[in-house]
């Protein structure tokens, strides 16, 4: 069942985040940016408010939230309610899919992900943004998941999982990235993107539709 009502109720919430935290919120645009395409047909999984959607030039978001919905379409993406493990989209339907900060909330990632490479196109890439559980940052998220109304029923993962995920799903790990190496409180400054995985508490994965996996 699809965890909207925070959203639905606390959408000013969530916006605030955004604006008392610019250092970290452009720090994970920097880190995916250099990863979604510039070209190409691209979804948003997810899309929420269109925080990332709009200034990476994803023209189409799905999300369950009615309330988020209407403040993507405020942000000029065309916008269709739906769940994302069952996306209404043809086969092939798009270049590349990018999914942030949406993988704790949904009830089954790996149909999500089936999903997603349904719809992409053959070569097709998406780009997965989520906090590592095994961060500081996202060691701080569950200690205190009870208190948060977005995060109090999210299913948080490590990078590991997220990559035996895509595998499982039949794509082809490409790069890593990472941002947000200090705490939130503590990130007053952008941080320029980093390779790898390990040291970041926001990681970006960029992954192919394709059947060779490496």
């Amino acid at each position: 069942m699809p965890r909207t009502e925070p959203f639905d109720t606390h959408g000013e919430r969530y916006e605030d985040w955004f604006e008392r935290r610019p250092a970290a919120y452009q720090s994970e645009l920097l880190a995916l940016r250099a990863f979604v395409p510039i070209e190409g047909r691209g979804l948003e999984v997810g899309v929420g408010s269109a925080r990332f959607a709009a200034p990476l030039g994803v023209a189409t978001g799905i999300d369950p939230s009615m309330a988020m919905l209407a403040r993507a379409r405020a942000r000029g993406i065309e916008v269709v309610a739906a769940c994302a493990e069952a996306l209404p989209f043809c086969a092939a339907s798009f270049d590349h899919v990018l999914i942030v900060t949406t993988l704790c909330f949904v009830d089954a990632p790996a149909k999500m992900l089936a999903e997603a490479h349904r719809v992409l196109a053959c070569g097709g890439r998406i780009v997965i943004g989520f906090v590592d559980r095994d961060s500081p940052i996202g060691q701080d998220y569950l200690a205190h998941q009870h208190e948060s109304v977005f995060y109090r029923d999210a299913s948080f993962y490590s990078a590991a999982e997220v990559e035996d995920l895509l595998r499982a799903a039949g794509f082809r790990i490409e790069g890593w990235g990472q941002t947000l190496s200090r705490p939130l409180a503590e990130i007053t400054q952008i941080e320029a993107l980093q390779t790898g995985r390990g040291r970041g508490a926001f990681l970006v994965v960029a992954a192919a539709k394709g059947d060779a996996q490496v």
